[in-house]
């Protein structure tokens, strides 16, 4: 095998284009004869439409045709469909005249201009037969499901009770919202004969796939196209609750559409991060040695969505518990669908357990560090397996030494700055499963000097064009400035989903294999000598005018290109244990008289594996972090129980952090290749850069104002 080399630093691969303005996202790009559309939101939480008034709004100039249930009645529901998953349906809204929650679709309005379709929208005036309804966990109506093991090892139980030291505490995360900057559309094209279906996605194939499943056509006719997303965070995993109506209005008209849906609508209609309750039982030894934990989560879900409770996956192979139980709970509620949210449920059970743990520490008398250190594990606590890679321990040690852990007063609010505010330092660790999905890359060298490579996977703003191309000059000594590179394009490649950090350590190794077997190649046509140096150089002394490469690259499971599979951690086909790694260290100061909490410093060290472009790496990290900052002390959709409303369903009122709320983020990577999972040496750190952030954050407020706060966000009024 060729020696990984260490990864120079790169400029992003598409910082200039995204500069000037030539990455066009989805709603950029222009249409000849485009219509504009706009969906009507039900302004009430569940119930019948007894009729809908289209007649004022028909007469608006410019509007084409105001669309009602009774035109999708034969759009299919099935798992690709909102809220769907494995072998049951979804649901899909303006099937049928009835509300399953509110600001879903119940007309469509398409007209020859924005200002139309708006106007149109604003004036179409249904009428409803409300129905009881509960849209909070704590109404009645709420249904609760059983409780579910998904973690288990030892007798956690019998373990807790015969811990000579206890803790027995509850923390509460709230709903969250994405926000992404690219607001969630849709433009139905006719191209070629096919419908071109652009889309901001994170999985092209499923947008194609799913589309003709809902449509009911052949999945030939449709291309699915997302070349760039403006963030997707996960909301953006599968269809979208507006795509087939947009597609469907598209045929029936026979003319292109186009949808972006508002920011305020976003909130009832896109998908978002549950409320989620945890409870955490902990006992250990005087010493802090960890002998059992007993996890129980709770978290808010639709009626029919599928979306189940992991909670316990990541936290459970933190440190070395010999005894573990972690349950997870749903709660059904007449709201959207919920579902990922970037470290999905690694965050909120990152901020539970890394807080309780904190705690526990305090109880004790031992240094946070010094406890994290001393529970380390050397295998996989759940499943036995050893791991790939496992730095934890270094990533604390880094951190703390960058960070100067030892300058903290063990006591609460022993630590000020000069101007009086109190000093909070806080620590706290995370871990994401480090996964691979199986990939095709499709690669043409010209003796021109020009390269085209067409790869399975999406750029969100992750960097992902910035890891292929460092294969590609790496392997190849080609030209970046000649170089270009295809993703999200179902036209070009096979798609699969890009999400749970797997984008660079799925693109990484399908880009490196596809260039070492073009280097094979040119071998075989000019033999080893000749075929050193750029690969353009040795083609053009081949005499060929191109050369073509198509490789599909398996995951660790062995399924190859086309197939699900993908490594992963416990009781997948991989005979390790594979996950990345971070240690957060968080310096909070706290106004005493007003409560504010500012965070003036946080030091992260990540292990990653190989880092394949350091400035994006870095940077996935320090919006991690920015992540962690808003969920700790900004973040929270507020729901209002008798409407089934998001109350603050802007940017108004959603505050998320600003660069006057951000210290100073101070980021490194231990850039350790870990070769178990791949060829490429990648694993991932756009999730697990939040992991374990808030937690840091939460901590370090303890230790300012001795207070523990268990629920986000930490508010001023908590703190008076």
């Amino acid at each position: 095998m060729m020696p990984l080399e260490q990864n120079p630093d790169r400029p992003r691969f598409d910082a200039r284009d995204k500069v000037l303005g030539k990455a066009l996202f989805a709603a950029d790009r222009q249409v000849p004869g485009l219509l504009h559309a706009m969906t009507v939101p039900a302004t009430i939480a569940k119930g019948d439409i007894e009729s809908i008034d289209t007649e004022a709004a028909s007469r608006i100039p410019g509007v084409i045709r105001i669309f009602t249930w009774r035109d999708f009645t034969d759009l299919a529901e099935t798992p690709a469909s909102r809220g769907g998953g494995g072998q049951k349906p979804g649901y899909q809204p303006m099937k049928r005249p009835s509300v399953r929650h509110r600001g879903e679709p119940v007309a469509l309005v398409v007209a020859e201009t924005l200002e139309a379709a708006i106007e149109g929208a604003e004036t179409v005036r249904p009428y409803y037969r409300p129905a009881a309804f509960a849209a909070w966990h704590d109404q009645p109506g709420a249904e609760r499901e059983p409780f579910a093991v998904d973690e288990e090892a030892g007798d956690a139980q019998a373990a807790f009770d015969a811990a000579a030291h206890k803790i027995d505490v509850r923390y509460l995360h709230p709903q969250q919202h994405h926000n992404a900057m690219e607001m969630i559309s849709t433009t139905a094209a006719f191209v070629d004969g096919k419908i071109v279906v652009m889309e901001g996605t994170q999985n092209a194939a499923a947008l194609k796939s799913g589309l003709a499943a809902v449509l009911g056509v052949e999945p030939d006719m449709l291309e699915g196209s997302s070349p760039y997303l403006g963030g997707g965070f996960g909301q953006k995993n599968g269809l979208q609750v507006q795509s087939a109506l947009v597609v469907k209005a598209a045929m029936l008209l026979k003319r292109p559409v186009k949808l972006v849906m508002p920011r305020a609508q976003l909130f009832h209609t896109a998908t978002h991060r549950p409320y989620s309750g945890h409870r955490m039982r902990i006992g250990a030894t005087p010493q802090g040695k960890l002998q059992a934990v007993l996890y129980d989560t709770e978290q808010q879900n639709s009626r029919y969505d599928q979306y189940g409770g992991a909670h316990g996956e990541h936290v459970s192979r933190m440190y070395s518990t010999p005894n573990w139980r972690s349950t997870n709970c749903r709660i059904r509620v007449d709201a959207q669908p919920v579902a990922h949210q970037r470290a999905p449920h690694e965050h909120p059970s990152s901020y539970a357990t890394e807080c309780a743990y904190d705690e526990l520490a305090y109880s004790l008398g031992v240094d946070p560090v010094a406890f994290r250190l001393a529970n380390d594990a050397l295998k996989d606590p759940i499943d036995g397996k050893p791991y790939s890679t496992r730095r934890l321990a270094d990533c604390l040690r880094r951190g703390a030494a960058l960070f100067d852990w030892e300058r903290r007063k063990s006591e609460p609010r022993s630590m000020r700055t000069k101007d009086g505010r109190l000093v909070g330092l806080g620590v706290a660790a995370g871990a994401y499963a480090a996964r691979t999905r199986p990939s095709v890359a499709r690669l043409r060298l010209r003796a021109d000097g020009t390269t085209r490579i067409a790869i399975s996977g999406h750029e969100m703003g992750q960097g992902m064009r910035s890891v292929v191309a460092a294969e590609l000059i790496n392997i190849l000594q080609i030209d970046p400035a000649r170089l270009t590179i295809e993703l999200g394009e179902t036209a070009a490649a096979p798609q699969s989903l890009t999400a749970g950090s797997w984008g660079c350590s799925s693109a990484a190794p399908a880009v490196r294999a596809v260039a070492l077997k073009m280097r094979e190649q040119l071998v075989a046509l000019v033999g080893p000598q000749e075929a050193e140096g750029p690969a353009h150089a040795v083609l053009a002394r081949a005499r060929r005018p191109f050369l073509d490469v198509e490789l599909p690259q398996a995951s660790p499971g062995g399924a190859s290109a086309g197939g699900g599979a993908s490594g992963g951690p416990g009781g997948g086909d991989p005979p390790f244990s594979a996950w990345s790694w971070i240690a957060h260290f968080a310096e909070v100061h706290v106004e005493t008289t007003t409560g504010r909490v500012r965070v003036s410093r946080v030091v992260s060290v990540a292990d990653c594996g190989r880092v394949m472009n350091h400035r994006t790496a870095a940077s996935q990290v320090r919006g991690g972090v920015v992540w962690g900052v808003g969920a700790a002390l900004r973040e929270i959709g507020e729901v209002d129980p008798r409407f089934g409303r998001v109350l603050n369903n802007d940017l108004a009122d959603y505050i998320v952090p600003v660069n006057a709320d951000i210290g100073d983020i101070e980021v490194e990577l231990l850039d350790q290749p870990d070769t178990a999972l791949n060829i490429s040496g990648a694993k991932g750190v756009g999730e697990v850069a939040m992991v374990g952030a808030t937690a840091a954050i939460v901590n370090a407020v303890y230790h300012a104002t001795g207070k523990r706060i268990r629920h986000l966000p930490i508010r001023v009024e908590d703190l008076l």
